[in-house]
C-alpha cells in the first residue's frame, strides 16, 4: 500500500509540476502577445488593430494613451474601428476627469 500511494504522490507532484511550468509559459505568452497589440494599433491588418484596440479598452487612462488613440482615430479608414477607438476615448477621457478631481495625477 505505501508504494502505491508513493507512486501516487510522485505522479501527482509531476503533473502539478508539468502544469505549473505550462501555466508559466502561456502567462509569458499572453504578456508577450499582450505587448505586442500596441504596436499592432498602427498594423496593415484590420483584425489585429482590432485587438489593439480590445488591449487598450483594458489599458487605464493616460495622457499618452488618449494620445496615441487620437492619432489612430485621425488614421483609421474604417468607420468600426474608428467608432471603437472613439469609445475608448471617451471612456478614457471620463477617467482620467475624474481621477483629476479626486486630486490624483494624469501620467
Amino acid at each position: 500500500m505505501n508504494e502505491k500511494l508513493a507512486r501516487t504522490l510522485k505522479t501527482a507532484g509531476i503533473t502539478v509540476l508539468a502544469l505549473g511550468a505550462v501555466g508559466a509559459a502561456a502567462a509569458f505568452l499572453l504578456r508577450d502577445q499582450m505587448s505586442r497589440h500596441r504596436r499592432d494599433l498602427f498594423s496593415p491588418h484590420a483584425l489585429r488593430r482590432l485587438a489593439a484596440l480590445g488591449y487598450m479598452a483594458g489599458e487605464d487612462a493616460s495622457i499618452d494613451n488618449i494620445t496615441l488613440l487620437r492619432d489612430f482615430i485621425a488614421w483609421e479608414r474604417r468607420p468600426l474601428l474608428r467608432s471603437r477607438a472613439q469609445a475608448i476615448v471617451v471612456r478614457m477621457e471620463d477617467e482620467a476627469r475624474l481621477r483629476e478631481l479626486a486630486g490624483e495625477q494624469v501620467l
